[in-house]
């Protein structure tokens, strides 16, 4: 595609998992023309000599996502870690929950993937696929949505060189710090968490078993998540270490040594000690919701619509949600003819995707509040609550099927919509 064109049918904001995922199911079911938009130069690269510190936890229903735009193989071949339970527990008491794939009659509950993984895989589809017109290092400065004169509406973006793109529908996919949703003039409501979330990459003692884990205390929640290499090795593993922002500090101060002490203790040497730690990074945890998702001739998606706490690893899974239904609905409007910037389109997406990206951030503040709550009553009943649930099976497999992403009323919707 000529760099001289200006008009796009899409043009996406942000170049990450949930931009690219979006551009490749439009471009990939459609003939539409998708600009891909990236204010970095960098090609990320996938280093099989070192972890990505950065992974995600994909359910079930995100590698079907992934699968559907022939990403997943790719991803496969690289690198995963497939989770068949997680095993979860109160640190200032006795409650204690087991998930089990088996218990929902599938192989896994999902898998541990590093985003490095991911976005190489996404980035050699686009490359494949001449109706995405990739630019990287280009940023946007500006956006307006112009009439031209009848009631045909478009888009127009001016990129920091002062180039101007137009097309029928903007959609920004480019993260919590969203230049496209402020450059839209869309309020969000957001509060900072006053915690900090420590990660990085450490060996254990024991072998993770393929299970995922998290410990729960009043300072934050603890996870440790499963990775692998080829040759099987189970024993490294992703930590995201929520604590309050002077623990954390405190925390980064650490000699390497010191911190694997501190780390195995903290997690009761479930897996022995921690025998290594890779580079840790210190990441401020704010929660963050878009008052609207979408406006005329604009839409929002993933973190630029909403940013969760890293609690159960759902952020991503929720924004390639996002990125299927809007992208259905996309493929569905064209198919009928109706103009992709048509409000009765994009608000088919908000009413779908909202009420769950809502509920998903409810109960991530709730589970946050329960657990660092020090009352002894309060302990009492969450851990009685812990222990009923594990002895639920039916209860058990709801959940277990929830984390998956079965039961993600998206699914059956997106699949509506595209047919």
């Amino acid at each position: 595609m000529s760099t001289q064109e200006s008009f796009f049918d899409v043009i996406i904001v942000g170049g990450g998992i949930v931009g690219a995922t979006a551009a490749l199911r439009i471009a990939k079911e459609t003939d539409l023309s998708v600009a891909l938009i990236e204010a970095s130069s960098h090609n990320t690269s996938f280093d099989d000599e070192a972890f990505d510190p950065r992974v995600v936890a994909l359910s079930l229903e995100s590698q079907h996502i992934l699968d559907n735009i022939n990403a997943w193989q790719a991803i496969i071949e690289q690198r995963i870690c497939p989770y068949v339970g997680m095993q979860i527990w109160d640190g200032e008491g006795t409650g204690h929950i087991e998930f089990l794939s088996r218990d929902i009659h599938q192989d896994s509950l999902g898998a541990i993937v590093e985003n490095s993984v991911i976005i190489n895989a996404l980035n050699q589809q686009i490359t494949d696929t001449p109706s995405i017109y990739h630019l990287r290092g280009v940023s946007i400065n500006d956006i307006a949505v112009l009439n031209n004169g009848s009631a045909t509406q478009t888009t127009q973006l001016t990129t920091d060189e002062g180039q101007q793109l137009h097309c029928s529908l903007a959609i920004a996919a480019d993260g919590s710090q969203s230049t496209l949703r402020e450059l839209s003039h869309i309020k969000t409501r957001e509060w900072s968490y006053g915690h900090t979330a420590i990660v990085t990459t450490v060996t254990t003692e024991k072998s993770h078993q393929f299970q995922a884990w998290q410990r729960f205390t009043q300072h934050g929640p603890l996870a440790f998540l499963p990775l692998t290499e080829h040759g099987g090795d189970s024993q490294r593993v992703s930590i995201v270490w929520s604590q309050t922002q002077t623990r954390a500090e405190d925390t980064m101060q650490l000699s390497d040594a010191d911190f694997c002490m501190q780390l195995g203790r903290e997690f009761e040497y479930r897996l022995g000690n921690i025998k290594h730690t890779g580079q840790r990074f210190a990441i401020p945890l704010v929660q963050r919701h878009a008052k609207y998702y979408v406006k005329p001739g604009i839409a929002l998606i993933g973190d630029a619509a909403h940013a969760i706490h890293p609690l159960a690893g759902q952020g991503v899974n929720l924004g390639l949600y996002d990125a299927d239904v809007l992208s259905a609905e996309i493929i569905r409007a064209h198919q009928r003819r109706v103009p992709l910037n048509h409000l009765s389109i994009l608000n088919r997406y908000q009413r779908q995707r909202m009420p769950h990206n809502l509920a998903a951030m409810a109960a991530m503040e709730g589970f946050k509040r329960l657990f660092g709550a020090d009352n002894l009553a309060t302990r009492w009943l969450r851990n009685q609550g812990m222990h009923t649930v594990n002895a639920q099976g039916w209860l058990k497999k709801i959940l277990s099927s929830t984390a998956a992403g079965s039961y993600n009323t998206h699914h059956h919707i997106t699949r509506r919509a595209s047919s």
